[in-house]
């Protein structure tokens, strides 16, 4: 695909004003890896802990050592890190059916979450999806964030203080809404409100924050997948929970069976992969964060709202910008497709995707599939249009699929 003059003059001008934003960038995945190779020291990792194991799984040093890695890293007492947790939204289902009871209230104080949860808390088919929380008689409740997108503090003490919440519930990114991402700072002074009047689990759906800011935010529980920020790339499937010594015991259950937890569960030949993309993740983070910051820059000065804005802080890999039309958004995943190292030749149509409400358009050529910390894209065919952008092992990849995309956006 051939680049306009133009474009290419936009691009330098991009990183002429980006340079202290990206330097930024650097400078916390510096603190960051400093703080995963002092964990891979203090727990004396070496060649043995990449074997892996099979049948039981017993005894299996590469997955205890790891999983007391990411505790460290994330400043959590413990954590589970499993090739078996299949998704960020399988993730999310069992740290919830581990922490859940029958007769348990669930309280989202950020709106609604992401659409694929739909199904596994009972929204969807008001509640009486075979095998949904509420299915199971959990009780599910929402709170709305306020008009300038925070978390409202005041009304989520108030119902705590008059009713019994089992689980606090908080979406770090925005998905597919257009709100800010919550702050870490946010995020801790939820955690505090929460713990001052209740004794409640704080429940925090950490994907696409992870390595953003210096520090994950304080809860009970923090979850993720490892195709996103955590795996660096290089895990090729699984997820992580990381919390509270009680939290992470009864999910264990979930995850294996009440009485083994997390004591079993064989790693086969994942263990190299996991730990070389938790090494890889800060640097990889910071190149996804110098990547949505850049196509921020391009289309904001191609005339299109962004958020957040290039000069904005971040606190998640994802980058919205508003198409406004169906056409310019199949444009926008077209060139993210064309500018990807895998099935950069397929063209990308919007499908009814399992565990969405709407038709989605996706663009994702990556190494491994549904990998959005590889360059990719998406977003829900309705108004008003928005191109959810995420991802880019490297910059000067991730550079070229903006590039790229912006010419398909101009040229059509």
């Amino acid at each position: 695909m051939v680049i306009s003059d133009k474009l290419l003059e936009l691009a330098n001008e991009a990183e002429i004003a980006l340079k202290d934003r990206f330097a930024k960038f650097d400078e916390i995945a510096f603190k960051n890896t400093k703080k995963v190779l002092e964990a891979f020291s203090e727990e004396r990792v070496a060649e043995a802990h990449f074997a892996g194991s099979c049948g039981y799984g017993y005894d299996d040093r590469g997955r205890d050592t790891l999983d007391r890695i990411y505790a460290k890293v994330f400043g959590k007492e413990a954590a589970l890190v499993r090739h078996t947790l299949i998704s960020g939204t399988h993730t999310l289902s069992t740290g919830l059916f581990g922490l859940l009871r029958p007769g348990d209230t669930m309280l989202s104080v950020t709106g609604k979450p992401y659409d694929t949860l739909d199904e596994v808390i009972g929204i969807k088919n008001d509640g009486n999806s075979n095998g949904s929380l509420m299915n199971f008689g959990i009780v599910y409740k929402q709170i709305e964030l306020t008009e300038n997108g925070k978390v409202d503090i005041e009304k989520l003490v108030e119902i705590l203080k008059s009713e019994k919440i089992k689980v606090v519930y908080l979406q770090r990114s925005k998905g597919y809404l257009d709100r800010p991402t919550l702050p870490v700072s946010e995020m801790n002074e939820v955690y505090k409100a929460v713990k001052s009047v209740s004794d409640a689990y704080v429940f925090i759906d950490n994907c696409y924050g992870e390595f953003v800011e210096e520090s994950e935010p304080d809860a009970d529980v923090i979850a993720g997948s490892l195709i996103k920020n955590p795996g660096g790339g290089m895990a090729e499937t699984g997820g992580y929970l990381a919390g509270s010594a009680k939290a992470i015991e009864l999910i264990s259950y979930r995850l294996t069976s009440v009485g083994i937890g997390a004591e079993a569960g064989c790693t086969l030949n994942t263990m190299k992969s996991m730990y070389k993309g938790f090494f890889y993740a800060p640097h990889t983070v910071a190149q996804a964060l110098k990547t949505a910051a850049f196509s921020a820059y391009i289309f904001e000065k191609l005339g299109y709202h962004t958020n957040p804005s290039w000069n904005d802080e971040r606190y998640d890999i994802i980058q919205a910008i508003h198409m406004l039309s169906g056409d310019k958004l199949c444009a926008f995943c077209r060139g993210i497709q064309a500018g990807s190292p895998v099935d950069a030749y397929v063209t990308p149509e919007p499908w009814d995707m399992p565990g969405y409400s709407d038709a989605v358009i996706m663009a994702a050529g990556t190494f491994t599939q549904g990998a959005s910390i590889e360059l990719s894209a998406d977003g829900p065919m309705k108004e008003p249009y928005i191109a959810y952008f995420q991802g880019g092992l490297t910059y000067e990849s991730g550079k070229i699929g903006i590039l790229y995309a912006a010419q398909q956006v101009l040229d059509n």
